[in-house]
């Protein structure tokens, strides 16, 4: 795939960002809110600086996305990353969108002076887990063996 353009959404882009989300949720059988509930929900997180959205392709028309938050830590002097959400549409998976997207997003977090990213992934989703640790992400506690897990309880 050639390059294609990625570039930083905005409160105008929560529609398409939330169609995208739609999408990606659907193709995994995973419930979710409708387009218009996470459309105001997007607006109202993109107006944060804690928050980005990158999108990949024709800005009115994105093949892909990707969906960072921040928080602080008590680990570093920068924010600690989570890459909520990466999504490429189906058909041009494999292509280097993807790649294009985290390399934006890693430029990104560097100019913000972030020196870690974290990303959950459903254990069974293999080809999503290849996809990560071909590009450095690792479920190894750094500097041991153990693998970290994630826990999650709904309140």
């Amino acid at each position: 795939m050639a390059e294609v353009a990625v570039t930083q959404a905005s409160r105008v882009d929560a529609r398409v960002v939330a169609s995208l989300l739609v999408r990606f949720n659907a193709e995994f059988d995973t419930p979710t809110p409708p387009v218009d509930v996470l459309e105001r929900r997007l607006a109202w997180m993109l107006d944060r600086d804690d928050v980005f959205v990158l999108l990949g392709g024709d800005r009115d028309a994105p093949t892909g996305f990707a969906l960072v938050t921040l928080r602080p830590t008590a680990y570093d002097d920068g924010p600690l990353a989570v890459l909520d959400e990466l999504y490429v549409v189906p058909h041009l998976r494999g292509q280097g969108l993807g790649m294009q997207l985290l390399d934006s997003m890693f430029a990104e977090l560097g100019r913000r002076g972030c020196h870690e990213v974290h990303i959950n992934v459903d254990e069974q989703d293999l080809d999503t887990r290849r996809f990560y640790e071909a590009h450095g992400f690792t479920n190894l506690q750094p500097g041991a063996d153990e693998r970290m897990l994630c826990y999650i309880q709904e309140i």
